[in-house]
């Protein structure tokens, strides 16, 4: 490689003034990008509009990419060592070529996806051909690509640590790694080696940063579980401190929780291989929800294959999000946007300033157990708030998310409902300016998910169902025409709470409002730019799992 050459290419890359551009086709089509002048690369929909915008000293530059990965035909046949080369360079070409896109851009870190250069569902001997020997940073520094003769097997490290140094850019990804152990391990496989599901760090100059060995496997029978939990943290000069987690580790106390609470984390690097579940765990959904819940940016790339429901990367920052979400469109996305390194999260109810307005008084009047009172040009109407239309209504339940939900429709223009599971009560307060032909229920769950994953939630919510009939509430749905103002909110047992916010066409929105009050916690929302899909308070009880 001309290394000189390519830093001289990069400096003159960083001069380029930077443009955001606003690219929407269909509305699931919608999104952001900062990119240059030019946006072929990125697949752009017709319609730019562009603004220039310069670099800012309180931002940084990040891109993730949402990869279409080319996939064995047979990930259960055994293969050599040069086959699983073969098709995993085919992988790497592309990533190459975004962080070549992405450099022209002046992007300081660039995400790639779980599974992206491999791909899934091998046995523990089939993928063995596609795993890169792995030295621990902590013990060996190193740089694969000047010095690529140091280990055998790492032709995948090496190729990443050369995109870095050609892009002039952090870069992380996602391999398979294997690490020989010995007989007198007690932890140590029947076949003489752990096998890890492993993202890995480098810096600009190529240097091997650090790695995270995924700790949280989802179903994942060729990988090995880490005997010690990986709490994997690298510092950069442009924006201090990231943390590295994957996939299914989001919805876990660790690493995830654990690395934001004591290692002083303001963002965060996602791979994942994500299959949508609608209405409460779409990929942009859990991403965004994580972002807000912990005031913290969060650099999310899935891999880009509609026809197994995996779809959905973005950068998220607590107020804001640049995503990509597709079903019918085929191929990936980069995602390009300038990011605050000091995220600045949503205003709750302890610190919240201004006039408060008709909606929130009421919300705190009914919290407080006074009337509700409304106050016209003649009189004052009072209505006692535990009376208000709560016992009208029919409860029932059906499915959501593989869970038995208790619900109750959400009938009329303006309404204060509640319904309770176990010792959760969730408690919805709404107006809406039109009603429209479709129902909305508010559903509660308290209990102990078991399919596809065991973990204890706690969730309120307000879901737009598949059709009219009470038991296609909690159906997969993305469009939805009804506008609500409202508060959702329960009296939750645990302070993890995940905010779900969808509207139509797979559109993410930012609550007005969120915090506790009363021993409740709420979320606030007025101003619905289209139709609501999923409001959804999601409490995890990381300790009952």
């Amino acid at each position: 490689m001309a290394r000189k050459e390519t830093q001289l290419i990069i400096k003159m890359n960083h001069l380029a003034r930077f443009m955001v551009c606003i690219m929407s086709g269909a509305r699931s089509k919608l999104a952001l990008f900062l990119c240059g002048c030019y946006v072929v690369a990125l697949g752009a929909h017709t319609g730019e509009e562009c603004v220039a915008k310069h670099h800012e000293a309180e931002s940084y530059v990040a891109a993730v990419y949402e990869h279409p990965s080319i996939l064995s035909p047979n990930p259960l046949a055994l293969t050599s060592r040069q086959q699983a080369l073969e098709l995993m360079n085919q992988n790497l070409d592309i990533y190459e070529q975004q962080v070549m896109t992405a450099a022209q851009k002046g992007v300081q870190i660039i995400v790639f996806p779980e599974d992206g250069i491999h791909g899934f569902n091998f046995t523990r001997t089939s993928i063995y051909p596609f795993l890169d020997f792995m030295p621990s940073p902590q013990v060996v520094r190193w740089n694969p690509c000047l010095e690529p003769h140091r280990f055998n097997d790492t032709e995948v490290l090496q190729r990443l640590s050369c995109m870095a140094i050609k892009g002039d850019m952090f870069l992380v990804a996602n391999l398979g790694t294997k690490q020989p152990c010995h007989i007198s391990d007690p932890g140590c496989p029947n076949d003489g080696r752990y096998q890890f599901n492993t993202d890995v760090v480098f810096s600009n100059n190529g240097t091997l940063v650090d790695r995270y060995r995924k700790h949280n496997l989802y179903f994942e029978a060729a990988f090995d579980v880490p005997l010690k939990v990986d709490h994997t943290t690298f510092d950069t000069p442009f924006a201090g401190r990231f943390g590295v987690f994957t996939c299914f580790d989001i919805l876990f106390f660790n690493p995830a929780v654990r690395l934001l609470r004591d290692y002083k984390v303001k963002h965060v690097v996602y791979p994942t291989a994500w299959m949508n579940q609608l209405p409460l765990l779409a990929a942009i959904e859990i991403q965004k929800a994580f972002a807000v819940a912990f005031g913290v940016n969060v650099l999310a790339a899935n891999v880009h294959h509609p026809v197994l429901g995996m779809t959905g990367s973005g950068i998220h920052t607590p107020l804001k999000s640049f995503w990509y979400h597709d079903m019918e469109n085929p191929n990936g996305r980069l995602i390009i946007a300038q990011v605050a390194k000091n995220p600045v999260g949503l205003i709750d109810a302890e610190n919240a300033t201004g006039e408060m307005d008709p909606s929130h008084s009421k919300f705190l009047k009914i919290l407080s157990g006074d009337p509700y009172c409304e106050k016209d040009a003649q009189e004052v109407h009072c209505d006692e708030a535990t009376k208000w239309n709560r016992n009208a209504l029919p409860i029932f339940h059906s499915e959501m998310m593989y869970d038995n939900f208790t619900l109750v429709p959400v009938w009329g223009k303006e309404g204060y409902l509640h319904v309770c599971s176990n010792g959760l009560c969730c408690y919805l307060l709404y107006e809406r300016p039109t009603l429209s032909e479709e129902l909305y229920a508010l559903g509660v769950f308290d209990g102990l998910h078991t399919v596809h994953g065991t973990y204890y939630i706690q969730v309120c919510a307000l879901v737009r169902c598949g059709g009219l009939g009470f038991d296609t509430c909690g159906q997969e749905i993305t469009e939805a025409t009804g506008i609500f103002e409202f508060h959702l909110w329960g009296n939750f047992s645990t302070s993890y709470i995940f905010p779900l916010f969808l509207t139509s066409g797979m559109t993410l929105d930012v609550p007005d409002q969120l915090g506790w009050e009363n021993d409740h916690y709420f979320l606030r929302k007025s101003g619905l730019s289209s139709g609501l899909v999923t409001a959804a308070l999601y409490g995890r009880l990381y300790e009952r799992d």
